[in-house]
């Protein structure tokens, strides 16, 4: 890795003045491809989500239903038994196996409440997420910009996350689910889109996977903090998460840069260039010359709060890509989600099934960032895709024969899933400019988000019939996926700064292809 690009020549100056470039092909040749600068801002920036991986699983700990055993009482009824229904036993005849604080269902007494009473903050947490993906996601693109939205929803999820450990009762604890949910909403996107677009081309489809690595980081530190806590009071997992995500707060604020492409793209070019020089130590009259023959001009369409969304409605080609990637991202959340909030309904250690599927998020991230630069986005995705639906289906029919083999399932389907889940991030990335990149990634997020909204009903539902959990989530992930056989490949392909350019790119390829085309027939 250099950490700048060398100095240019008179007769590369020469050149440069001659011969405009793009304003991707203007940040390279003045900050480098991928230097040391660069790694420190996208790891910084990508940390922030280890915190959104541990608010997202944080309640398979905090809501589960702890374990029971029956006590010694002077006649005790053979009826208490491990397969007893407690909610038809007297409350003297059986007793928690660790302290009441442990869970609020055990606080709260909510052990015979309905599916509907305890699934509602895992729920709560879902649904504000897309709400605040609705409300906050244009944000990032229009006004705020990358890192300002990043430190916004980084701040509200951390002081929601802090009050949470504050209520007295279950609907207390979902509306804080829900806040903190709406704040959690678009820290993953800024973070992935920030980090890529501080790099060269070549570096983005690897950058974009330290993200992954930092998830697979927040979601195995939760067995480990709620095993060294277990038995403690399910609020002091909230204090292990949300006093650090605070302090990251504040790093955010004082080290990391805006996105120049963004600045660049919304005409505030002098920040912009501040921004460059202050990642780049090449010539600075250079730098600002470099920019001064970009041939890109702000777009004086993107100039509210929900013109990109407008824009990704109205354009043709845009709506398609769209809604390809939004319903194959729906069927991944059903999965992603729903598979570790179904770890309770398996005949296994909770914490090992929770370590067992974090650390599959690991060789997932692993083969993401080896293979992206070889792999074709489209056919990866397809693949991934189909073989967690398998598996998931397996799941429930092999089960019932082999149960040991019911572990080694789930974890290749959520193995998967993780994996369609990254490669999908990174191809709704390569798909649309930058303009309007970080809303399109949000809408694609919100649609995984809605899947999981589903999980944790299915999850209720399962606890009866198997294949109403992890067969429909086969089914699910299996199906959605096939809108994108319609999509092009964006392997190797220059990514766009505008909608102009990227639907030029388009006409450019058409215009191949029927050449090509003609061409064979003449043949």
């Amino acid at each position: 890795m250099a950490d700048s690009a060398p100095l240019l020549s008179h007769h590369d100056q020469s050149v440069e003045l001659r011969q405009p470039r793009s304003l991707d092909e203007t940040i390279e040749r003045c900050i480098g491809d991928f230097g040391w600068s660069q790694f420190l801002q996208a790891a910084l920036v990508s940390f922030a989500w280890v915190f959104d991986a541990q608010q997202t699983f944080i309640s398979v700990f905090t809501d589960a239903e702890p374990s029971w055993h029956c006590t010694q009482v002077e006649h005790q009824s053979s009826a208490c038994n491990s397969l007893s229904n407690i909610c038809q036993l007297s409350k003297n005849s059986w007793s928690w196996d660790w302290p009441a604080h442990t869970s609020i269902i055990s606080e709260w007494g909510l052990e015979c409440s309905t599916s509907f009473i305890t699934g509602l903050p895992a729920s709560s947490f879902f649904m504000g997420c897309l709400a605040g993906g609705l409300a906050l996601a244009t944000l990032a693109d229009s006004t705020l910009g990358r890192k300002n939205m990043l430190l916004l929803s980084c701040l509200m999820m951390s002081l929601s996350s802090l009050l949470t450990v504050f209520s007295s009762n279950i609907w207390m604890y979902s509306a804080l689910r829900l806040i903190n949910g709406f704040g959690r909403a678009t820290i993953g996107t800024c973070a992935l889109v920030l980090s890529t677009e501080l790099v060269g081309k070549r570096w983005r489809g690897q950058v974009g996977v330290i993200g992954f690595f930092c998830f697979t980081l927040g979601f195995l530190s939760l067995p480990i903090i709620a095993y060294i806590n277990r038995g403690s009071s399910w609020r002091t997992l909230y204090l292990w998460i949300s006093v650090p995500t605070i302090f990251y707060c504040i790093l955010v604020r004082f080290l990391v840069h805006e996105s120049p492409r963004w600045l660049f793209v919304r005409g505030r070019k002098e920040e912009a260039v501040s921004t460059l020089k202050s990642m780049a130590q090449a010539n600075q009259s250079i730098l600002t010359m470099s920019f001064s023959n970009v041939p890109i001009e702000p777009e004086s369409w993107n100039v509210d709060l929900y013109s990109t969304v407008k824009i990704l409605l109205n354009k043709r080609w845009a709506f398609r890509r769209l809604a390809a990637v939004m319903i194959a991202g729906f069927g991944i959340g059903i999965v992603y989600y729903g598979m570790p909030l179904g770890l309770g309904n398996l005949s296994f250690n909770i914490y090992l099934s929770v370590t067992f599927n974090a650390l599959s998020e690991l060789p997932s991230s692993l083969i993401t960032f080896f293979l992206m630069g070889k792999l074709n986005r489209r056919g990866s995705l397809l693949g991934f895709t189909v073989l967690s639906g398998i598996c998931s289906v397996l799941c429930v029919v092999i089960g019932q024969v082999w149960p040991g083999l019911q572990i080694g399932l789930e974890l290749v389907s959520f193995f998967s899933a993780c994996t369609a889940f990254n490669v999908e991030l990174i191809y709704t990335l390569e798909l649309f400019p930058t303009c309007v990149r970080n809303s399109a990634i949000s809408i694609v997020r919100q649609a995984l988000v809605f899947g999981g909204v589903f999980s944790p009903v299915l999850v209720a539902a399962g606890r009866k019939n198997g294949f109403l959990s992890y067969g429909v989530f086969g089914l699910a992930i299996g199906f959605c996926a096939l809108p994108v056989l319609g999509l092009p490949e964006t392997r190797g392909a220059t990514m766009c700064d505008t909608m102009d350019e990227e639907e030029q790119k388009e006409l450019e390829k058409a215009a191949s292809d029927a050449h090509g085309v003609a061409a064979a027939m003449l043949a």
